[in-house]
């Protein structure tokens, strides 16, 4: 676990929480610009190098936070972009989880092959905490162990008891287990 700041200083830094996950590193943060320094935030992503970004947000939280550029910006640095619009405290709906097996499974591969992962929710938590614990039990590792390892790099997590339930139902892939101490 690590817990690296970024953002110019004088200012409050956007922190980046660092697990390994699947033998990859999934990185759990607030939104790009939170913070107030979009760019800043968005060179401290690319120099993490991910295949992937996931946006726990809805479209007008990228708006409102002045981060609607995100998409194009995370594509530009090499990475792809996948939004996922999950209202604040709710669950993914019926067309997300239905398209959620497909996108997992390229995060779970570019995790695999030691690639990095980001996911971002507002504040860094509760819905990016959702699919970071989803993705840490579909890579493998038992839920509750997920969970509490989870738990010990950023508290709290995951922010309602549904989104907790959400990511706890997932299926573990056993075979892409890789343990981590």
């Amino acid at each position: 676990m690590t817990a690296i700041p970024s953002g110019p200083s004088g200012s409050e830094p956007v922190v980046f929480h660092v697990l390994p996950v699947g033998g990859g590193i999934v990185v759990m943060s607030a939104l790009p610009g939170a913070a107030g320094d979009f760019k800043g935030d968005m060179e401290h992503i690319a120099s993490w190098t991910p295949a992937m970004v996931f946006s726990v947000v809805e479209a007008a939280e990228l708006t409102a936070m002045g981060a609607e550029a995100l998409g194009p910006r995370v594509q530009d640095k090499g990475a792809r972009w996948v939004h996922l619009p999950v209202p604040q405290g709710a669950v993914p709906d019926v067309a997300l989880e239905t398209a959620w097996p497909e996108v997992s499974a390229r995060a779970r591969k570019a995790l695999l092959g030691g690639g990095r992962v980001v996911v971002n929710s507002p504040a860094g938590g509760g819905r990016a905490g959702m699919i970071v614990l989803r993705l840490m039990i579909e890579a493998g590792e038992a839920a509750d162990e997920a969970l509490e390892r989870l738990s010990g790099v950023h508290l709290p997590a995951i922010g309602t008891e549904a989104q907790t339930a959400w990511a706890m139902k997932a299926p573990r892939e056993a075979a892409t287990f890789i343990r981590h101490r």
